[in-house]
């Protein structure tokens, strides 16, 4: 905002206006503070004189906020003026070049500290030149509360509100010394929050003093106050909480426990002395939450006490926190015995048999409440992606595991333990660099927001204003709030790649052959870090990443930059192992192509896919490893969607064309495998892609099942193709008869899984004029042949063609005409063939066939009226005898997910019983389908829809938990797994379970509710 125009000659006074300069210098309302120096220019006292004046001007614009600095100034001033003070400060302000940056630079960034200097005019002084940063804080502190700092027990002169208060007002005229060199950066960011913890640590001390006077009791006990957080580590915010744990003894002679009550009263005290609220405000708030059991234990232990805990119940968060304590107020020689106690327990933490796993588990609750914390999340510096949480949790976590053999790692501060680490090969030179580079910035904004208004906030701003003020304080002027953004937002990618490699670096290093002095690694250690990372044999996995990296080739180098961030992608699948090993298989099958290694290392979506399929699945690695450039369709979620039935179909024949056999019975059965073996690569390819697609969360149970239905009837259909190109050429004439394949089952019901069978039957229909026998022969010899060509060993999982389904079973003819099954039908089949037919669907082979077999079982498998009575009784008998018989010997029904209580079979005999009873007159239950017969019946009120819900829902999980065991161990089961731990793991992981426990609660609730369902629909029993 400018003064207005004047109609003045523009020759008159072209000096720019006041309000124009100060715009320029970068205040934000530039009118409201050219009437602010005015006034204060025709100010009794004139506050602001000319010089005065301009060597204010160009200092205040170079503030974070000049109209915040402007304003505070001119308070300040008012307020020195009243209190004789002005004159001395507005000759510092006009001769101390020092004096003036350092006051204007916390005017400008702290309104808080503004208000408490005009309360307290006098404090100025402690921002000038020969001042700033000397004295001994804990003495003055102690002082400001009337005790003596020289007394080995210092107690304050009274335990009033009078010493809270006085606490406060020393303690934030330290602040204001420590900010003003802050903020013109006299002081780096590590000196600082060391600073801001010492002064903590001193106010403590000033609270035990005042505490002490409260507490007539004190002498009968010691008592060390243990800093805790980043107090104890000397990395303080400049407000935070402050970590504490007591531990307390008696003096000579005193009863224990009258020593621990007076001590417990003496912590309580001086927890109130820094937190309680008084007319001077609050310091901080003083946690001893961290202490042995948290809130439930007792606020004071005896040192014995806390020993005891940490040996017998400690968990590995509790380790994780004791690497930064530090006594910090109290009885030095006790805090002292408190830190020789449990510095042993704590680096031995590592040793214990489920670190690992409960270092895993504390990560996975971190990153769980950060989901639910919604789009503030990203706004968060502590607990944000890539924020400090993620440099402090990944340090620690290294100390802990390193720190038991090497002392050098044992600092409690992030930025000393972080260069440690980098010093011992633990981490990469040029990785803790930027790593610490990025610490420093966000620890100076964290700095930054909370100087403001002093308050506890780890939140960026979403309001321009703030982030301009947070801009221009870190010196970035062109545009403040898109440059800090866009700075902010680098450092916290950086921060999140580093968190995720930071485990893995090092070990490269160690490993890949670089120069003797950044090789420092062990075997040894290197071995143990794998080992905390969730891998069961480390030296294999040395092994495999030595075979990656070794040598000066370009595959060589870029294996160098993947692998650091696939080992911890590796780590977070259930078997790190078997991914790390599968990765170099695969790698040494590629390696050598111009786009393997290239795609992983530009699509680093391609590499992280590729981890967690070789981590979780044996069975994906197997049709990977058969077929390795299929790596390629990880590029993205278009490439993973299983492909139409219609363009596989296409392929799968055209392969079969290219492959036409001649008339020589030989050539015709070499080129029919050939072309068998074409269709079983497509297979192949297909089944990694809808694998793929399951393990990654992109196809439900519904879509699994049909894109693997569509992939084995073009299989078959091509397969039935080349049977009959060969047998046509081996004859030396043309089929006598029309041939058509019947799905059944699972596979009629398009809900295949990864193991399951091809259910089918065979039939023909004799060509007119045909002889029936010749055409017999003739449609056996197709079968057969088809079942041979599917059969041939082969590198792709087997796709076994079941005809067991067909009249009389196995002892019935493979393939039968259309009559026969008709006269079967009419004269001999039983109710379980009727209800195996709900399932067929004629769906190979020629058209017109396909229909006149459907017509012929429409009526069979739908009759008028439903089937009767005694039909009903039969079904339900069968089913009951085959629970008693089918199951395997031994095996726990609970855990058969197809024919245990609740399971597959449940579910599908209650919706073909309705669909037996009630499909002639409802065309909507007139499908194949599992889930969408139950949905019809619930269409037509023949089923409850909550009856249908639970039905569903068990139906689903079931079929998931069999697709995962097949993907998981790469060999079909029934049954969830328990002999192998594992596997159990690993089954519950793919199903997005947290544990096995999950799964199994989640699998028996599903089942307990089915099985109550078809107790009362199925068998009619009552409720």
């Amino acid at each position: 905002m400018t003064e207005p125009r004047t109609t003045e000659p523009r020759n008159r006074d072209r000096r720019p206006s006041l309000a124009g300069r100060l715009a320029r210098l970068g205040f934000t309302d530039a009118g409201r503070a050219q009437r602010l120096v005015r006034e204060a220019e025709a100010a009794d006292g004139v506050r602001l004189d000319g010089p005065l004046l301009e060597a204010l001007l160009g200092v205040l614009g170079g503030t974070a906020d000049p109209d915040l600095a402007l304003g505070a100034l001119l308070r300040l001033l008012a307020a020195a003026d009243e209190h004789g003070e002005g004159a001395g400060l507005r000759a510092a302000l006009a001769d101390e070049d020092g004096t003036r940056d350092r006051l204007t630079a916390v005017l400008g960034a702290s309104a808080a500290l503004g208000d408490h200097l005009v309360r307290h005019p006098g404090h100025w002084h402690v921002l000038r030149d020969h001042h700033a940063g000397f004295g001994d804080v804990r003495a003055e502190l102690l002082a400001a509360v009337g005790a003596r700092p020289g007394d080995a027990e210092p107690v304050a002169a009274s335990a009033g509100s009078a010493a809270p208060a006085a606490l406060r007002v020393a303690y934030r005229r330290r602040l204001l010394d420590l900010a003003g060199r802050d903020l013109v950066g006299a002081a780096d960011v590590a000196r600082v929050a060391a600073e801001l913890a010492d002064l903590a640590a001193a106010a403590l001390e000033a609270g035990l003093a005042i505490a002490r006077a409260e507490v007539p009791e004190h002498p009968s006990c010691r008592l060390a106050v243990i800093g805790m957080g980043k107090c104890g580590g000397r990395e303080l915010n400049y407000v935070s909480d402050v970590d504490v744990v007591f531990v307390a003894e008696a003096r000579d002679g005193a009863p224990e426990d009258a020593a621990l009550r007076a001590a417990t009263r003496l912590a309580a005290a001086t927890m109130r002395a820094c937190s309680a609220s008084t007319e001077e405000g609050s310091l901080w708030e003083v946690d001893a939450a961290l202490r042995p059991e948290g809130k439930a234990g007792p606020l004071v232990r005896t040192l014995a006490s806390h020993r005891a805990y940490y040996e017998r119940w400690a968990k590995t968060w509790e380790f994780q926190a004791l690497l930064k304590a530090r006594p910090v107020a109290g009885d030095a020689d006790l805090g002292a015995r408190y830190i020789d106690a449990v510095a042993p327990i704590v680096w031995a933490a590592a040793e214990g048999e489920d670190f690992v796993e409960d270092v895993q588990a504390m990560r996975r609750r971190v990153e769980a409440d950060l989901d639910r914390r919604g789009a503030e999340a990203e706004r968060q510096l502590k607990l944000g992606p890539g924020g400090l949480r993620d440099v402090e949790f990944a340090v620690q976590l290294l100390q802990l595991v390193h720190g038991r053999t090497d002392e050098t790692l044992r600092s409690p501060t992030t930025l000393e333990a972080l260069a440690d680490l980098s010093r011992g090969g633990y981490v990469g030179r040029e990785d803790a660099a930027a790593l610490t580079s990025a610490y420093r910035f966000l620890r100076r904004v964290e700095h930054l927001l909370q100087l403001h208004r002093l308050r506890r906030t780890h939140l960026v701003p979403d309001d321009e204003d703030e982030l301009r003020r947070l801009g221009r304080a870190l010196g970035l002027r062109t545009d403040p709030v898109g440059e800090f953004t866009a700075l902010w937002r680098r450092h916290a990618r950086e921060v999140r790649r580093l968190h995720e490699k930071l485990f893995y670096a090092p070990l490269l290093r160690a490993v890949a052959r670089l120069p003797e002095e950044e090789a420092r690694l062990t075997p040894e250690a290197a071995r143990t870090r794998l080992e905390a990372l969730g891998y069961n044999d480390p030296a294999g996995a040395l092994r495999h990443i030595e075979a990656l990296t070794a040598g000066v080739s370009r595959r060589a180098a870029i294996q160098r930059t993947l692998l650091p961030v696939m080992l911890g992608w590796f780590a977070d699948a259930p078997d790190p192992d078997a991914g790390l090993l599968g990765f170099r298989q695969v790698s040494d099958a590629l390696g050598t192509t111009p786009w393997y290694l290239r795609l992983l290392r530009d699509d680093i979506t391609v590499a992280e896919r590729m981890a967690w399929v070789l981590g979780a699945s044996r069975y994906a690695t197997d049709l990977l490893l058969r077929a390795p450039e299929a790596v390629a369709m990880l590029a993205g979620d278009a490439e993973l969607a299983p492909r139409p039935h219609d363009a596989l179909r296409a392929e799968a024949l055209a392969a079969v064309r290219r492959h036409a056999p001649s008339t020589a019975a030989d050539a015709a059965t070499a080129a029919a495998e050939d072309a068998v073996t074409v269709v079983r690569a497509l297979r192949r390819r297909e089944l990694f892609r809808v694998a793929v697609a399951d393990l990654l969360g992109l196809a439900d149970v519904t879509a699994v099942g049909e894109a693997l239905t569509d992939i084995a009837a073009v299989t078959v259909e091509a397969a039935l193709r080349a049977a009959t190109d060969a047998v046509e050429a081996r004859t030396g004439a043309p089929l006598p008869t029309r041939m058509a394949v019947v799905a059944m089952g699972r596979f009629g019901g398009r809900e295949l899984g990864y193991g399951s069978d091809a259910d089918v039957m065979f039939v023909h229909d004799p060509l007119p004029g045909a002889d029936e026998r010749a055409a017999d022969r003739a449609a056996r010899a197709v079968a057969e042949e088809l079942r041979r060509l599917l059969s041939l060993p082969a590198s792709d999982p087997p796709l076994a063609i079941d005809p067991d389904l067909r009249p009389e079973g196995r002892r019935g003819p493979l393939v039968r005409t259309l009559a026969s099954y008709a006269a079967y039908y009419a004269r001999w089949s039983e109710p379980w063939e009727t209800q195996a037919l709900l399932r067929a669907d004629p769906m190979i082979g020629d058209p017109g066939l396909r229909d006149r077999f459907r017509a012929l079982i429409d009526p069979i498998r739908r009759p008028p009226g439903g089937i009767a009575d005694d039909a009903v009784r039969q079904i339900r008998r069968l089913k009951a005898r085959m629970e008693s018989e089918r199951l395997p010997r031994g095996a726990d029904p609970r855990l058969h997910v197809k024919l245990g209580p609740g399971g597959l079979s449940d579910v599908e005999w209650v919706v073909q019983l309705i669909q037996l009873q009630h499909a002639h007159d409802v065309p909507e239950l007139r499908t194949t389908r599992t889930l969408a017969a139950l949905d019809a019946a619930v269409g037509a009120d023949l089923l409850d829809p909550a009856d249908a819900e639970v039905l569903a829902a068990a139906w689903k999980l079931a079929t998931r938990i069999r697709g995962a065991v097949m993907l998981v161990r790469g060999r079909a089961s029934d049954l969830l797994p328990t002999d192998n731990r594992s596997d159990r793991s690993a089954v519950a992981r793919v199903l997005g379970h947290a544990t096995a426990g999950d799964l199994l609660e989640d699998h028996r609730r599903c089942t307990r509710r089915a099985r109550a369902v078809v107790e009362r629909v199925f068998y009619g029993y009552a409720d």
